[in-house]
Order: structure tokens, then sequence, then C-alpha cells
């Protein structure tokens, strides 16, 4: 018997076929054998074994296998992909773990990109906003613990909430910035502490100082587990801020103590920071975000000598030059332990202050000017942190 397309027999009692291309609406199996073989719009050709072809068609979509995170298969090659329906983002096995494909070039819309701020004062408080439209926060859940002088970072899907007080923490936890729930564990910091800082690429995030350490770690932002040693900042920090291109990650306000010194790394690569230069007003218990150039501090304050100065300086660096920061312009409200995200354009800065206020003002990255009103948490506080699926390290 013979199988014939277009007058040509391309199956012939058994022997080895040659297709070249094949179109086909529905693949599935791994291809030792053909079953079910038709032709129309309903067609199916389901295998048991595996086909190798020099090329492959789809005249609709190529349906690569999926599932949530738990059902990541073990026992597959390098290079296996597969489509994670839990955080919606194609992943590839790298022959030890299932990593996140980062889609260089995809132009993320300024207008859809959501921020979420969470913890402070202390509150396992998760509320969020839509960074291109002023507005009040709306509640997304809570923290898996309670507690404030945390850090956050995140990638395109998934945030993640690092450390924390009043009692040093080692807490790791995440959510899934575009499905508002609780936030999930995520693991361990290497160190346990509060008031450090954060920052992240589209797949690792990097968490530095707190509780006057120098201490540098890092996590896959894709994967739960404990985090690992980075290296360290040039020196002890409590209560920095940190923000990030897609290669480099910068620290503002390291210390000991109150300070003006700026720190930078290379988030890929596990190594000591390095010298950066200065932010223009020596503070602490400042906020920082960044598109994928230019990096913003906003807020802190000097506690020494008492009564101590609360500023309302926002400054900016590029990103790629080491140099001092430049003056940008003034937040609405002087504040400090204050929390801040972004988009690709624009950056917000969230609460703040002793007992805490709800104010919520924002900034175009690459104008300097005053901050403009944005809107309110939805509850008052301090202390806080802050990630966003579009900020400028992605």
């Amino acid at each position: 018997m013979a199988i014939k397309i277009n007058n040509i027999t391309v199956i012939d009692d058994g022997k080895n076929v040659n297709a070249g291309i094949v179109t086909a609406t529905s693949f599935s199996g791994d291809g030792s054998s053909l079953t079910g073989i038709g032709i129309g719009t309903t067609s199916n050709i389901n295998t048991t074994g595996i086909i190798t072809a020099s090329t492959l068609q789809a005249t609709s979509a190529l349906i690569s296998p999926s599932g949530i995170s738990s059902d990541r298969p073990i026992e597959v090659s390098p290079g296996s992909i597969r489509f994670n329906t839990e955080y919606n983002v194609p992943e590839v096995y790298d022959g030890t773990n299932w990593r996140e494909v980062t889609l260089v070039g995809v132009v993320i819309n300024p207008t859809n990109v959501r921020g979420v701020f969470g913890g402070g004062s202390p509150s396992n408080v998760l509320d969020y906003i839509t960074i291109g439209s002023q507005s009040n926060a709306t509640d997304f859940g809570d923290l898996t613990v309670s507690r404030r002088e945390l850090a956050a970072c995140s990638s395109s899907t998934r945030g993640v909430f690092g450390g924390g007080g009043p009692a040093p923490t080692n807490t790791i936890d995440y959510i899934t910035i575009a499905s508002e729930s609780n936030a999930t564990d995520f693991g361990d910091l290497t160190v346990a502490r509060f008031q450090l800082a954060a920052c992240s690429s589209s797949t690792r995030g990097v968490f530095g100082g707190g509780s006057a350490t120098n201490t540098i770690d890092y996590i896959t932002i894709a994967s739960e587990s404990n985090a690992t040693d980075f290296g360290d900042l040039t020196g002890t920090t409590s209560q920095g801020a940190a923000c990030s291109s897609s290669t480099r990650g910068v620290f503002g306000g390291v210390g000991p103590g109150t300070t003006n010194r700026i720190d930078y790394i290379t988030i890929a690569s596990g190594s000591l920071a390095a010298d950066f230069g200065d932010l223009t007003v020596a503070r602490e218990a400042l906020a920082a975000c960044s598109s994928s150039t230019r990096g913003v501090f906003g807020g802190g304050n000097n506690p020494s000598p008492l009564p101590g100065v609360t500023f309302n300086t926002i400054d900016y660096i590029t990103i790629t030059s080491q140099s001092d920061a430049i003056d940008f312009g003034d937040l609405t409200v002087g504040r400090s332990f204050l929390a801040a995200c972004s988009s690709p354009t624009r950056g917000v800065f969230g609460g703040g202050g002793f007992p805490g206020i709800s104010v919520i003002d924002y900034i175009t990255i690459a104008s300097q000017s005053n901050a403009t009103d944005f809107g309110d948490l939805t509850v008052s506080r301090g202390d806080l942190a802050a990630c966003s699926n579009g900020h400028g390290g992605l």
C-alpha cells in the first residue's frame, strides 16, 4: 500500500521516507512510529519515538510541552525546551536546572508595567499599582511573614522579597507579579539581616548589605532555593538602596554610617563590588529605581547631629559610566524609609517616614524635574520594599 500526496508517493510498503517539509495542524509524541495520519484541518500525527527532520513547518503555531514548575521533567537532555504555564515564560534545560528564557529585544509596554509594594512598619501588606496610570494602590495579598526594612527585586514575571526585621531574618518569599495572591516561600538568604538593598537582571536577583554587613548574595529568580554568596560591598552598610541595568547593579549610600558612596557590581559575575562615585548628598534610608541606562536615588535622611535632616533630594547616575550623581529634582514630600520601582520610562516612590505615610509620587526617568503626585498606598507605612515587572534590569 502506498500513500500519495499531490500524486507523489511518500510512503511505500514500509520503506524509509524522506519527506522534506512536513506540515501538520497538530503533532505530539516523540516519534518512532506514526499513527492517526490524516489530511485536512483536523489532521493529527501522533508518534512514540524520535523524529529527526531538517525542517519542521507549522501553519499557525508550534506548541511545545508545557506545565507548572512542579511538572518540570528531570531526565531530559540539555537544550530541551518547555513552556511554564505557572509564570507564562519559556524555559530551557541547561543540564542542571530549568532556566527562564530571556527574549532579548522584546519591548516592554510602559503603560502595562505593574509595581508591587510589600511589608513595612512592620506589615505583611502587599499592594500594587499600574505604573503608567496615576491612581491609588490596590490590595495584592500578603507576605509570608510580617516585617519591615526588607528588600525586593524581580524578573518580568516574579517578584522576590528578602530579609527584614525588626529581628534580622533570612526569609525570602516570592509572588507572581501578574496575579494577585499571597507570597510563597522561596528559600533563605546566606545571612539573616534587615536594612538591606536589592537589584536584579532578568534572571538573577542580588541582595547587598544590611545589618551593618558588606555581604552580597544572589538567587536565580525562576528557581526557588537558598541564596548563594556573591562577594562583598566596599564597606559595611545599612539602609542603602540599589538599582540596575541588565548587566550592572548599583548600590547607593554604602556605609558605614551615613555616606554618599556608590558601589557597582556585574550581576552575572560574583565578585567584590567596586567604587562607582558619590551621591550628591550623604544620606541613608533612601530608595532607588532605574531605566535601562539611568539610575535614580530619592529621599533619605542624615540622623546626625540630632534631630537630623530628612531629604526630598532626587539625584541620578548613568549606570554604564562611573561618576558622581547629578541633581534630578525633588520629591513631593521629603521623607526617608521609602521604596521605589519603575517601568522603562517612569520611576515611582511610595511610602516612607514614621509612623508612615501613604504618598506615592512619580518622575519621568529621562527628564530631570520635580516629582508629581501619583496616588496613595492602601496602608500608610515606611520601611517597605518595592519591585516591578518592567524595571531597567530586564
